[in-house]
């Protein structure tokens, strides 16, 4: 018999994860400026975005989960989480759609989004330098 799982189906993890979502969106940050010159205390709630931390501390938050990591779970190596992985894999995906999707529009800071989800532009510079063979050829001695 193998392991007892925490979370006792993939079944249970979506249910985890769509209460994590509900909660993550129905609890906005609330950004705070102060405005004008008599200084008027100015509220802006901020929609939070899905990540894999957050979801991971609400699991250990509502479940008897209390290592900081769903790894066994989400990372197809141990074959008896195999039915796990579709349902892992589908909310990687949520995160990730979340976090670019909100970062295209300006909802998240873009930067960091593309850093997160490994979407920076990479190019590469060659710089070619030259060096004479016979040394500088408009000296004359």
């Amino acid at each position: 018999m193998g392991k007892k799982k925490y979370i006792e189906s993939p079944e249970r993890m979506w249910e985890l994860f769509e209460a994590y979502k509900r909660d993550v969106k129905e609890s906005p940050r609330i950004r705070v400026d102060y405005v004008g010159r008599d200084g008027k205390r100015v509220e802006t709630p901020l929609e939070t975005p899905l990540t894999m931390e957050g979801f991971e501390e609400y699991v250990m938050e509502h479940t008897k989960v209390t290592y900081p990591d769903l790894t066994e779970y989400f990372e197809g190596k141990n074959e008896s989480y195999k039915d796990y992985f579709p349902i892992c894999s589908r909310i990687q995906r949520v995160i990730r759609k979340d976090q670019i999707e909100g970062g295209m529009v300006g909802q998240y800071n873009a930067s960091i989004t593309q850093r997160l989800n490994g979407l920076t532009d990479k190019k590469e510079h060659q710089v070619k330098t030259e060096q004479p063979l016979f040394g500088n050829p408009t000296k004359t001695s």
